[in-house]
């Protein structure tokens, strides 16, 4: 709980920006919330998809951590910060040509159109968001690092710092304060852009004097393709999970802009308030991570274990509780996030189907968390395909078009995937930790002393 409750207030402080762009956004007019939404969608899924390989860190570090090797510490936070610059290039230019992606798309694949006002907003939007996308690579690598040896407060000054910039920033660009014009969604991707560099840079003056002896006696050769070879063999599968999880969520965005904008617009404000109670079970899993890799390192099995219980018994209780509000109080939250009549309406219906999914969605991200620690993550990744793409989204597509429930319809099919993916990590939690010898899943490093 200790190292959890600061990671928590980490992970709702990067989603409480999504949800106070949304906020503002809702504002102005439902167009430019939808506008927001889809550009927020698919740009997540684009960098988050990024952000996997670099989360490769998580197990690394925190198993070097265990072990007391602080040399292999500074060599993973070295190819670190090189994937990060690295992936930033190819991760920048995706974004900013999202727009012109999705239309070439959606003329072979006609029901990812969106309405016909949406896409030039969201096409302006992308764009805004370029700048910050290696910002924000370097801040979860460098906040990876130093999460593995339990040192959480400088991340937690840098969200606070960048809250608040975020909300100012947004106030001024969206609605024309403070002398500058009024740009809608396109000034929220540039406040979005302006927030990750002052995340990146508070953290990293505010950590500076934990990371400082890991970057003394850097070498090149610790960046040569053999030496980057463990970091992809661990990174990519969780990529590929993350990838896999993140993308379903935009699709179901995407198919929402089906039913037209006021559906896609409450189904924003409902997931946007899903993903910061989701947060919570996530922060739980970032501390089953570092904890398992920590005990693992120092071939500590009872530890492991322990750690893994308790995240699991954490990570699906509060969401049990959260469960109860969305499905007591959703006409409230929904106004939280709209004053809009029509997208109050559907978000209203959306939100206590997503008290009913978090449930399964914290079980699902304690188990990946814990399996994280032991560099567990091919498995994942191959359960996250089955469960996301083979099942839930095809389900939720054939409740809501086949069966005539609309968006209600899709957010059933995607609970139904996340029970799946829910019941069959925490079974290999059990057989890893349980029924086989604690060993770590790392390959070898090729640098190893």
């Amino acid at each position: 709980m200790r190292l959890a409750t600061p990671v928590i207030l980490v992970q709702v402080g990067m989603v409480l920006m999504g949800a106070v762009d949304t906020m503002m956004l809702g504002r102005v007019s439902a167009t430019e919330l939808a506008a927001g939404a889809i550009g927020n969608a698919l740009s997540i899924a684009v960098i988050w998809s990024l952000i996997g390989i670099l989360l490769a860190i998580d197990p690394m570090a925190a198993q070097a951590f265990g072990a007391g090797d602080h040399r292999r510490i500074g060599r993973v936070l070295c190819r670190g910060v090189a994937m990060a610059v690295l992936l930033a290039v190819p991760g920048t230019l995706i974004v900013v040509n999202l727009g012109p992606i999705h239309e070439a798309v959606a003329r072979v694949l006609p029901f990812l159109a969106q309405p016909e006002p949406v896409m030039p907003i969201a096409t302006a939007y992308f764009r805004g968001l370029g700048p910050g996308v290696v910002a924000f690579l370097l801040f979860m690598c460098l906040r990876q690092t130093l999460q593995a040896m339990s040192i959480v407060w400088p991340a937690l000054v840098s969200i606070a710092v960048a809250n608040v910039f975020n909300a100012v920033a947004n106030w001024a660009l969206i609605f024309g304060n403070l002398g500058f014009p009024a740009l809608g969604a396109r000034g929220s991707a540039f406040a979005t852009s302006a927030s990750r560099w002052t995340m990146f840079l508070v953290l990293l003056a505010f950590g500076w004097r934990y990371l400082r002896p890991y970057i003394r006696g850097w070498r090149l050769a610790w960046l040569r393709a053999r030496a980057l070879r463990p970091f992809f063999v661990v990174g990519l599968p969780i990529s590929v999970q993350v990838s896999l999880e993140v993308w379903v969520f935009t699709a179901a965005a995407l198919v929402m802009g089906q039913l037209g904008e006021a559906q896609l617009a409450g189904h924003q404000v409902a997931i946007g308030l899903a993903s910061i109670s989701f947060m919570v079970p996530l922060g739980f899993a970032g501390a089953a991570t570092t904890r398992v890799g920590n005990a693992i390192g120092r071939r500590d099995p009872v530890g492991a274990r322990r750690s893994a219980g308790v995240c699991l018994a954490l990570g699906t209780g509060v969401m049990f509780l959260f469960a109860l509000l969305f499905i007591l109080f959703p006409g409230k939250f929904a106004r939280m996030f709209s004053d809009v009549p029509a997208v109050v309406e559907v978000a209203a219906v959306l939100i206590p189907l997503a008290g009913l999914f978090q449930i399964a969605d914290g079980a699902q991200v304690a188990a990946a968390g814990v399996l994280r620690g032991a560099a567990d993550t091919r498995f994942p990744a191959a359960v996250a395909l089955v469960g996301y793409w083979l099942f839930g989204m095809p389900a939720g597509a054939w409740l809501a078009f086949g069966r005539g429930m609309g968006p209600a319809g899709l957010w059933w099919g995607l609970t139904c995937g996340l029970v799946f993916v829910a019941v069959l990590l925490a079974f290999r939690v059990r057989v890893r930790l349980w029924r086989r010898a604690l060993v770590s899943m790392l390959p070898a490093d090729p640098d190893e002393d």
